[in-house]
């Protein structure tokens, strides 16, 4: 079988008459095409929906293997796509952040069909029974886990983001519409492309995973706005992308807005382990929700702490931004932190410090300033970590923990649809479980009311 790059008409058929030059921009369709490409799509979406729910859970992980392994086989047209977005990338002056999250290599490669692999192997939350009760009448009543039907994803930069969604999306029976960011269209073309069409050998349904092929504004607005066939619809993206979904949205929205994350070291800390964690937290990957922004400390360790971190920070290329206590402490080269850094997300190696004078000052220091998505005590008191857990408002509150750990892969969900900081239906990592609805099943013998 030949791999060859997929374009625009081949996912697309209603679109083989696109030119190339959608994807570039250069040629931008009009607001009545946009809006008749989506719904056409939507409605497609809808469709698949009504098949998807008869697929069993073997049929499901078969599927999904078929999708991995086709992903696998178009490595070379894959990463020909990703290089024309990295030159795009590079073009536009993107940030070495945002260029690190877009490149695809080999290695991500073989990761994200790996990942694909594990939502196979993951238990299928659809069908399961959350309750059962029989009522004084003899009605039998049965909660069960269902799908949600048709969810809409827009992200910005992670292609991965479109195999994650797709994969997660199928795995709980929903059909996927996809609408990435211009700086990654040709990769997520190519990766939704071998999904589908790996998917359809093996049996799924046509228009289960569709992704907009075109990148103008207006295609956000549309998707916001089509309640009738998109029953969810999952911003992902910058502050100013989930705040026009919001605003224009008419059916639920599962936000993932900014993190901006603690990290609160409290007198009794392990020194060793704190550094550690501290800089793991900041640095493995700083161009991510989960990474730390705000590091807090205990002012009776600020003497003999700060040197030891500053060196630290220092060797791994991180600016520090202190309060007036921790900068003379901290060396020559950090400088004053300002209000905005305490709400500041850097998503780079840049670091606010602050020193606290209580457990309780650090709590109220992270409920007002922070995100609510990520945030961490490293202390040996284990009544004071559970205090600061039961207090702190955030989707996750980790003790002695890195804050990357808040993530769908590391909580053992698979390849999450992200991490939400909402407290309705879905909080922190979104695995399968988030991704269905429930409804009741009531079995009965002739009563009436």
């Amino acid at each position: 079988m030949s791999h060859r790059a997929a374009g625009i008409g081949d996912q697309f058929p209603f679109a083989r008459s696109l030119p190339e030059s959608h994807v570039r921009k250069e040629a931008p369709m009009t607001d009545a095409d946009i809006q008749t490409t989506i719904h056409e799509m939507g409605r497609r979406a809808r469709a698949a929906a009504h098949e998807l729910v008869k697929l069993g859970t073997e049929q499901k992980n078969t599927i999904l293997r078929v999708m991995a392994d086709e992903i696998d086989a178009r490595q070379a047209p894959i990463l020909e796509a990703n290089a024309k977005d990295l030159a795009g990338a590079q073009e536009r002056g993107l940030s070495a952040a945002m260029i690190d999250r877009l490149t695809l290599d080999a290695k991500r490669l073989a990761a994200i069909s790996g990942a694909v692999r594990e939502v196979a192997a993951l238990p299928d939350p659809v069908g399961e029974v959350l309750a059962s009760w029989t009522r004084p009448n003899g009605l039998r009543i049965t909660k069960k886990r269902v799908p949600i039907g048709v969810i809409g994803i827009i992200f910005e930069s992670r292609p991965n983001v479109t195999t994650d969604a797709a994969s997660l999306c199928f795995k709980t029976g929903n059909a996927t519409l996809l609408r990435g960011g211009s700086e990654a269209i040709h990769s997520n073309i190519a990766l939704a492309a071998a999904l589908q069409a790996g998917g359809e050998r093996a049996g799924l349904p046509p228009h289960s995973v569709q992704l907009i092929p075109f990148t103008d504004r207006a295609s956000v607005e549309h998707m916001a706005r089509m309640d009738q066939y998109l029953d969810l619809i999952i911003p992902r993206g910058g502050k100013g992308l989930i705040e026009k979904v919001v605003a224009s949205a008419r059916m639920p929205v599962i936000k993932h807005y900014d993190g901006v994350c603690h990290i609160y070291v409290a007198p009794s800390a392990d020194v060793d382990m704190a550094l550690k964690i501290i800089l793991n937290s900041k640095t493995q990957k700083p161009g991510v929700c989960n990474a730390l922004e705000t590091l807090l400390v205990h002012r009776d360790i600020a003497a003999s702490f700060y040197p030891q971190l500053a060196t630290a920070l220092r060797a791994a290329g991180v600016q520090m931004r202190a309060d007036a206590a921790a900068l003379p402490l901290l060396g020559g080269d950090a400088v004053p932190a300002t209000e905005e850094d305490w709400r500041a997300e850097y998503l780079d190696l840049i670091l606010a410090i602050k020193t606290v004078n209580s457990l309780q000052e650090a709590v109220h220091h992270i409920n007002d300033y922070g995100s609510h998505h990520t945030d961490s005590i490293l202390t040996q008191d284990h009544a004071e970590a559970a205090r600061f857990m039961h207090e702190v408002d955030s989707a996750v509150v980790m003790h002695n923990a890195s804050t990357r750990f808040n993530d769908g892969g590391e909580f053992g969900f698979g390849a999450a649809i992200g991490i939400s900081r909402d407290r309705l239906h879905a909080r922190g990592p979104m695995g399968l479980a988030e991704l269905c609805s429930y409804k009741y099943l009531v079995d009965g013998e002739g009563q009436v009311r």
